[in-house]
């Protein structure tokens, strides 16, 4: 994968009810730089996953490394990472060139098949660990990288910013699906998703409607 993502499948009770509700044109704003803050996502899959896609849209001005999506299993604190090194080739950024950028992840068991998808357009695919199986009990969060199940982070890597548009699927999307995720055009159903989403939020996160 080009350096300036990172998505990885790494083969190495919560004390308030999650709130459910449509977040049609609403983002999660993370406010503070660096954030402590984080969003924790349900349902947990029951089943362990031979494939998956998540996609997900971000809005930020950081040039240092950041996690944006965090799957954890007791045996692995990120399962699933989807997080951006760094900003290649500046030291900072102008305010006129920002825009949401939208990545898609998905990967299949039984060929081992890696996808990354970038506003719409794809990457070269990869070979990932064939027939390899992720674990279920999973730990899901937005705006930080783990480093144990559950607990423990680097504010260094944390995410300030405009996110929004996050699903996860238990199998790979078609190449059509993913060039509509990124149109936010009808997608599949799926148990994790912007429209139905069960969330629960940790720290200086707040729900606002979108700016675009």
């Amino acid at each position: 994968m080009d350096s300036r993502w990172v998505c990885l499948l790494i083969l190495a009770g919560l004390s308030e009810a999650a709130a459910q509700e449509d977040l049609t044109r609403k983002v999660f704003v993370f406010r503070t730089e660096p954030s402590e803050a984080y969003i924790i996502l349900k349902p947990l899959p029951k089943e362990p996953l031979q494939n998956l896609t998540v996609c997900l849209r971000s809005y930020t001005d950081l040039t240092r490394p950041y996690g944006l999506f965090s799957y954890a299993t007791e045996s692995e604190d990120n399962e699933i990472l989807i997080f951006k090194p760094k900003n290649t080739g500046c030291t900072s950024v102008e305010k006129d060139t920002l825009d949401w950028e939208h990545v898609c992840f998905g990967w299949e068991s039984a060929t081992g098949i890696a996808e990354f998808w970038m506003n719409g357009k794809p990457w070269p695919r990869k070979g990932l660990k064939k027939g390899y199986v992720v674990g279920s009990g999973a730990f899901i969060l937005l705006g930080q990288e783990q480093d144990r199940f559950g607990g423990t982070y680097d504010s260094y890597n944390s995410f300030s910013g405009e996110l929004t548009d996050v699903y996860m699927w238990d199998f790979l999307l078609s190449p059509h699906k993913m060039r509509a995720a990124y149109q936010d055009l009808q997608l599949p159903r799926c148990a994790l998703g912007w429209k139905n989403l069960q969330y629960e939020i940790k720290g200086d996160v707040v729900v606002k409607g979108r700016l675009r």
